[in-house]
């Protein structure tokens, strides 16, 4: 936390349905944690079952508790079941963050047509049958928010990520083609591109010291990007404040881009 800061509250999510995509970890658990404490009915979608119950139990004295929904996202009828089962514990489902993802390294060489299918379902097309299976909910409730995880990996050009920075890159057509076909019925679709996160997977798995230099040399702001840096961009544009922001790309980097 910066030393000065103090963060905003938002009337207009406390009660609302969120579904939060990829929720258990990284990213994810934070726009839970962040959505709860601000008083949203959060159900949250993950394949990892003990991270998700695990999160729930940590958040058991949470203005409201989340809930946890075990589906595997690339699996679209299960993935509409999760949502089948938020919508009858909390209601109508009115805020949709699309997160989850998974940014395996590979190289083109090694890259086949099964594993560039899978990229694209986990990084790319449960993004556009999540937002098409709340619709019904935003529709009848006059309006909703939707918003879309990318990447600023593609516009830097990052190495050995080929099928999820392609992936990625097609949220930004995603989200403004969407905005389009759902604004005449109030529903808002924006995207946060967000630049190297500090999530543990990351540091454990990624960050060495030439990866401390990059970001040193990269973002103007010389202090780590964190998931709650996105989380909170996330609680405004699924919140009434944004009223009027649509198809538009929010980058979260730390100016890098």
């Amino acid at each position: 936390m910066h030393p000065y800061a103090t963060y905003a509250t938002y009337p207009s999510l406390v009660d609302r349905t969120v579904l939060v995509t990829g929720g258990a970890t990284g990213i994810g658990e934070s726009l839970v944690e962040h959505f709860a404490a601000q008083g949203s009915r959060v159900g949250f979608i993950d394949i990892d079952e003990a991270a998700g119950r695990a999160l729930v139990a940590r958040l058991g004295q949470s203005r409201t508790v989340p809930l946890f929904l075990h589906a595997d996202l690339t699996d679209l009828k299960a993935m509409q079941a999760a949502i089948e089962s938020l919508r009858a514990r909390f209601g109508p489902v009115t805020a949709l963050v699309n997160n989850a993802a998974n940014d395996v390294r590979h190289t083109v060489e090694e890259t086949t047509p099964e594993s560039w299918d899978a990229g694209m379902a986990v990084n790319l097309k449960h993004q556009f049958f999540a937002a098409k299976a709340v619709l019904p909910d935003m529709r009848a409730a006059g309006g909703g928010s939707i918003v879309n995880l990318g990447s600023v990996s593609w516009m830097l050009k990052i190495r050995n990520l080929t099928v999820y920075q392609t992936a990625k890159a097609a949220v930004k057509g995603l989200t403004r083609s969407l905005a389009r076909e759902l604004g005449t019925m109030n529903i808002r679709v924006n995207s946060i591109v967000p630049g190297w996160v500090m999530t543990e997977k990351q540091v454990r798995l990624w960050l060495d010291d030439a990866g401390r230099a990059e970001l040193e040399r990269g973002q103007c702001i010389h202090r780590p990007l964190l998931p709650e840096h996105i989380a909170r961009m996330a609680l405004f544009l699924a919140a009434d404040d944004s009223d009027m922001c649509t198809a538009q790309d929010f980058v979260v980097d730390g100016g890098w881009t």
